[in-house]
């Protein structure tokens, strides 16, 4: 089952020695050279140059000139942290007004700007800091340099009620859409309630609380970037293809006029401790049971910080830790586990557990089990040897983590806001040595056991009588102190002094040429095509192998039986339990993993390269040996039914499964690919070997590789996949799809929801790489394909419905789709719908313009220069082309697509495919409310409960 709780993980750990040198070129006036650590051959470091300008900028910089892209990183050390009482969501909502344009950048020409360069973009928030970053061609730097400075030095002047009030409304819809519209949306605002004082900044979630952005005003806003958005509170870190002394140079054009802001020190750490254990309860529109416990710990770069990451781990981190031994696998709960949660003021070590739907889920009884299993550990201890094998997993991840220019990057800008230190990777592998059993033992006594806890019970409405404990606990009252406006007199704005002029846009220098990848090909004995490319950039090893034992292949009855045997497969085999099969991969840092699509179960192997021999005899084992243990099955067949029943609830699933039974009815395409209750509980264990000894064959088998390995080396690693012999290649029976004769909407039922979710779809075209498909991704550029496409600036930016609408076109072997779609406040649900039916109308009869043309050929032009930066990337690529039998040089021929496509052939393709007469409409939110209200369109209107 999917894991509904935010992932955390323990930083990425690497280190070397310092190696700090000297600046040898010549710095710009004004730029001071701080420190620089070089790369040490072998050793996961991430070499930079660190630099200060005259306002208190700090600047770093990491070359690589592995692929011809930037990464630019601005973090403000300013989060939710930093709020006043009274005005929570603060810094979050700066986040989103920084991007509506400044001085010298117009309105939504930040995201048009970068778009338009073939780059991505976003910004985020959280407790401690927030940032803003970019990916981009490596021509585009100095542009990306006068777009940041300007939001930096000039957005107040841009900066307007309208704005303000547009932005507040896409942040409302924000949190409704991932809060009240969400199963246990609410959990960690409850739970942040609990553990922390009223006055405490962590009590607060970033997003903050409705009542406090309708409180305040633009002005407030403006307050709040004034205070903490100076380059002195500021660091920009830049990765990639670039030259230090040319970018140090505009850097210090750009940002070296920009006035220092009010001196800002570092908050005081916060930890928190409790008096007693405090139980709360929330009731939710779920159907699964689930518990959380809290206990407040240290801080982010205490000394005991890495002992209580371990101590997650070996409480709730993986098959061996005690959560899963003792309760997942047990098949007493449908999941559960542990995460130490770190923050700048202070931790948190939370402990889950998702319970069964229906009555087994009684969460007094969960709760004794998980407290009876930590009580466990004071009498079991920790042994050296999981020890090792967690540190060899993380050891390995942080290796993994520096595949990226903008990981790099991103650790980078991390630990110089949060330490001082870019290096810190190498204090935080000192950390991770120092772990001890006595040091993770320790960490238990002092912070967990027999400490008061905040114990949360989150059950179906209606349902207390399966809470942990009657609640005892109510926070205080939130004190609100009174708003006193601000006045613009009173805001002490700083204007930088230039000695260029901003209006002039910096121009790219020569495009940058995205260059393929080198490709190998080759068959072993058995006819498994295998391709791969060289990666040297870190000592990995990626695999992808895609069997053709997929969803399509299902009998009748069955849905959901390949993801089942995928899952069987991850578990013993009959010379290992799933336990040491875990453990030898923990030790070696690699996985192994089985997970089944449509077509085909992707295996994959990641390894660092050293340890591929092992870790491809575990590939093996598993691949040749497994167990199909009944006690496994039984426990995964309970546990998909339940994974059905949590995943069934979600608005999107719902939205989702309406989609397929509309546009698929009567065929494969329709069912849910998790399968449904009935589904699921007819599937036998016979029918799982049966589908293996089937569908598990090498005829059809493609390889993917990419990592440091030749063809040679390869060849003679994975030579015992030669010898497997198998049934012929499956081939699916053919389908006829259904004709659907006339429009209608389709309502979905979800009552209450504050939300509605807003479907246009239509049947689409089956994958092509360089045809009508691929065409018609090109029309829709404009309309819905990108954040400053026609759809997204009408809903989300012009009038505030949404946080966020888009559409797509996608194919696959034999059907494809089309898709628009918003989550739209209720009390606009039918306006936003007039909106999506009058924008296809307009593209549709009037066509694209010449600057939207003009556009979609920049931005689509130069992705490609981001598009095999990563081993992930490559192995997508070459998967594509085994899957599709594409040929090497696809993308060049979709190059030329892009350039020479003329504007009457997208018009023609416009009026093809966004008729708004051709789309079905799907409304997921209260029928009670809306049916009355859509029944004004003139639309035969039908009510649909998607198959669960």
């Amino acid at each position: 089952m999917q894991k509904w709780v935010l992932s955390v993980t323990l930083l990425s750990i690497a280190g070397c020695s310092n190696q700090i040198g000297q600046e040898t070129s010549t710095l710009p006036e004004g730029v001071t050279f701080v420190e620089q650590v070089a790369g040490v051959k072998g050793q996961p470091v991430i070499p930079y140059s660190k630099y200060t300008l005259e306002n208190g900028l700090t600047v770093v910089l990491h070359e690589d000139k592995s692929d011809p892209l930037v990464h630019v990183d601005m973090t403000y050390h300013v989060g939710s942290a930093r709020e006043q009482e009274g005005k929570s969501g603060f810094a979050h909502f700066f986040e989103h007004m920084m991007f509506q344009g400044s001085e010298h950048v117009g309105d939504q020409e930040h995201f048009r700007l970068i778009t338009e360069a073939g780059g991505t973009l976003n910004g985020t928030t959280n407790r401690d800091r927030t940032n803003y970053f970019e990916t981009v061609p490596a021509n585009q730097l100095e542009k990306m340099l006068w777009l940041e400075s300007d939001r930096m030095g000039f957005l107040l002047g841009a900066v307007s009620q309208r704005k303000f009030e547009i932005q507040r409304s896409t942040v409302k819809n924000e949190r409704a859409q991932r809060y009240e519209n969400r199963p246990y949306g609410l959990v960690y605002e409850r739970l942040g309630e609990a553990l922390y004082p009223r006055t405490h900044p962590y009590s607060w979630q970033t997003i903050g609380y409705v009542e406090d952005l309708e409180r305040v005003d633009v002005n407030d806003l403006k307050a709040f970037f004034l205070r903490w958005y100076g380059p002195n509170n500021a660091t920009l870190t830049i990765g990639g293809d670039l030259d230090k002394e040319q970018t140090l140079a505009w850097v210090n054009k750009y940002f070296g006029s920009i006035p220092r802001g009010p001196e800002v020190k570092d908050m005081p750490k916060q930890p928190v401790t409790l008096d007693a254990d405090r139980y709360i309860t929330l009731e939710d529109k779920v159907q699964q049971p689930m518990l959380m416990m809290a206990w407040p710990t240290s801080f982010n770069g205490s000394e005991d910080e890495a002992s209580l990451d371990m101590l997650a781990k070996v409480i709730g981190g993986g098959k061996n830790s005690l959560l899963y031994q003792n309760l997942v696998k047990t098949g007493d709960v449908v999941d559960a586990g542990a995460y130490h949660d770190c923050a700048e003021l202070a931790c948190t070590m939370y402990v889950y557990a998702i319970g069964q739907s229906g009555e087994k889920g009684n969460l007094k009884e969960l709760r004794s089990k998980v407290v009876s299993t930590l009580d466990d550990l004071e009498e079991r201890g920790v042994s050296e040897k999981e020890l090792n094998e967690l540190k060899g997993m993380v050891e390995a991840n942080a290796i993994f983590g520096l595949q990226s220019v903008s990981g790099k990057v991103s650790q980078l800008a991390a630990y110089q806001t949060f330490y001082g230190n870019p290096n810190h990777l190498s204090v935080e592998l000192q950390q991770l040595r120092d772990v001890s059993t006595d040091s993770i033992e320790s960490a238990y006594m002092q912070y967990v056991n027999g400490n008061p806890n905040v114990t949360l019970s989150v059950v179906p409405k209606g349902k207390t009588n399966l809470v942990a404990a009657k609640s005892n606990y109510t926070p205080m009252p939130r004190i609100i102190p009174e708003h006193k406006k601000l006045t613009e007199e009173q805001l002490a704005l700083r204007e930088p002094a230039d000695n260029f002029d901003r209006n002039v846009m910096p121009q790219p220098s020569q495009p940058v040429e995205a260059v393929m990848p080198t490709l190998y090909q080759f068959e072993l004995a058995n006819g498994i095509k295998v391709l791969g490319t060289k990666y040297q950039e870190t000592p990995t090893v990626e695999l992808q192998m895609v069997i053709p034992a997929g969803r399509r292949f299902e009998p009748m009855g069955k849905t959901g039986l390949s993801k089942l045997v995928a899952a069987m497969m991850n578990e013993a085999s009959t010379q290992s339990t799933a336990e040491e099969l875990s453990s030898r991969l923990d030790s070696l840092g690699s996985t192994v993993s089985f997970n089944a699509g449509l077509y085909g179960t992707t295996v994959s192997v990641t390894s660092l390269d050293k340890n591929i021999v092992q870790t491809l005899a575990i590939l093996e084992e598993r691949l040749f040996k497994p167990a199909f243990n009944e006690v496994d099955f039984d426990r995964l067949k309970a546990q998909a039914i339940e994974g059905a029943v949590y995943e069934h609830q979600r608005p999107d699933w719902l939205a989702s499964q309406a989609t397929r039974e509309i546009l698929y009815k009567g065929t494969p395409f329709s069912l849910p690919p998790e399968g449904t209750k009935v589904s699921l509980n007819s599937i036998t264990l016979k029918d799982v070997t049966d589908f293996y000894d089937t569908y598990y064959t090498p005829n059809g088998t493609d390889i993917v590789v990419v990592g440091d390995v030749t063809e040679q080396q390869l060849t003679k690693k994975i030579d015992f996949l030669s010898n497997w012999q198998g049934a012929n290649k499956p081939v699916p029976s053919p389908i006829v799809l259904p004709i659907i004769a006339k429009q209608a909407i389709w309502m979905v039922d979800k009552p209450g929801a504050p939300q509605t979710i807003i479907r246009l779809v239509r049947q689409g075209l089956p994958y092509d790489a360089t045809g009508e498909l691929y065409e018609t991704q090109l029309a829709n550029f404009n309309l819905a394909g990108n954040f400053n496409s026609r759809l997204n600036l009408n809903l989300r930016e012009d009038k505030g419905y949404t946080y966020g609408a888009g559409g797509y076109q996608t194919g696959g072997k034999e059907v494809g789709l089309s898709v628009y779609y918003a989550q739209v406040r209720a009390d606009a649900s039918l306006a936003s719908a007039k909106e999506f039916l009058a924008e296809l109308e307009k593209m549709s009869t009037e066509g694209v313009t010449d600057k939207e043309v003009d556009f979609m050929r920049l931005a689509v032009g130069q992705k490609d220069a981001l598009s095999y930066e990563t081993p992930s990337k490559k192995a997508q690529l070459l998967g594509q082309i085994l899957t599709y039998s594409l040929p090497d040089n696809f993308v060049e021929e979709r190059n030329e697509i892009v350039a020479k496509i003329s504007k009457e052939r997208l018009n023609e393709l416009a009026a093809k495919w966004f008729n708004p007469d051709d789309y079905q409409i799907i409304v997921v939110g209260d029928a009670k409310a809306l049916a009355p209200q859509f029944e004004t369109l003139g639309i035969p209107m039908k009510t649909i409960q998607p198959n669960r």
